[in-house]
């Protein structure tokens, strides 16, 4: 598991997000690279997002990295990058509806100033990402998107966070689950044709080999039937992914309904920045800025100003998906 990032005072701003689809109930995908859907946060719904200026603001940029940054680049001053803002806390938009915010969001901003160029959020349909990029419309894609082969045959990944099935149970966690060998003989919910649900399935298989009482799986249409059973103790536990459940977890209730059992994430994967896989140059100049944000500590102070330092990686790697 990664090291736990230095120790951050948070300070946090209450904002009212209308109309976000924030809870994501993907399948190892973290948005729409999954199976699930997203959900409207219900009207009204205060949702704590974390102030990050003063982080970003302290990235200092690394004159070795910026100096293997392409000309055009360098010269133009800035990366225009194409996402899917509907993700929360990957990448969303804020209550005015039009600035993107998001650990991503953060993480792509600290990557430009490592470089000294402005990085430029594209809002686009996810199918579309990849197609943008290959045509040049874009320089880079960062939406949650797992690194697998099939997708490195079409464009490259530097890696930057590891999601995977994670566990949320009620607040206090009063079945005292601490892992997926602690869920045998309880209720578990699941979305229905998701990965979760999947490993719910083979799960039981384990409790049965164990010998210990087989899980209860409930598959739902949605995460908020889900919610809804969790926190009427119908079952003990959601499988979700890392960051829509730490997500979850934090603003539901105001943060009282839920919490995420800790732990590295379940058949986890990564997220990778795709580049253009004729643009070599620029995804080797990007892996050594995140590489060089890891180094000195910014990388995982962004990841814990937004709750989800269980994904983070070690290693900016090329490509390392499978």
């Amino acid at each position: 598991m990664p090291s736990t990032p230095h120790t951050l005072t948070r300070t946090w701003r209450l904002a009212v997000l209308t109309g976000l689809a924030a809870l994501v109930t993907a399948a190892c995908g973290g948005g729409p690279d999954g199976a699930g859907g997203q959900e409207p946060a219900a009207p009204g719904a205060p949702s704590a997002i974390p102030d990050t200026t003063a982080l970003i603001e302290a990235v200092q940029k690394d004159a070795a990295v910026a100096g293997t940054l392409p000309a055009k680049y360098a010269q133009a001053g800035m990366l225009h990058l194409a996402s899917n803002l509907q993700s929360a806390p990957n990448n969303f938009y804020a209550a005015d509806g039009k600035t993107p915010i998001g650990y991503e969001v953060d993480l792509a901003k600290a990557i430009g100033k490592k470089l000294g160029v402005t990085v430029h959020h594209q809002d686009m349909a996810f199918g579309s990402l990849i197609t943008s990029l290959q045509s040049g419309r874009v320089d880079l894609t960062m939406a949650a998107m797992n690194d697998t082969k099939t997708r490195q045959a079409q464009i490259d990944f530097v890696d930057y966070f590891s999601s995977g099935i994670t566990i949320m149970v009620r607040k206090g966690n009063p079945d005292q689950i601490s892992g997926p060998d602690t869920l045998c003989g309880k209720n578990v919910a699941v979305v229905q044709g998701t990965s979760h649900q999947k490993f719910a399935e083979e799960q039981n298989g384990k409790c049965a080999q164990a010998g210990k009482p087989a899980l209860t799986v409930t598959a739902t249409d949605s995460d908020t039937q889900n919610q809804n059973q969790l926190r009427t103790g119908r079952v003990a536990a959601i499988l979700n992914d890392l960051p829509s459940a730490v997500y979850i977890s934090r603003t539901a209730g105001d943060g009282k309904f839920f919490e995420v059992v800790p732990g590295e994430p379940i058949n986890g994967g990564p997220y990778g920045i795709g580049v253009n896989k004729e643009n070599k140059p620029l995804a080797e100049t990007i892996q050594k800025a995140l590489q060089s944000l890891i180094a000195d500590g910014g990388y995982g102070k962004i990841l814990q100003a937004w709750g989800v330092e269980q994904g983070a990686v070690k290693e900016a790697k090329l490509n390392g998906g499978s």
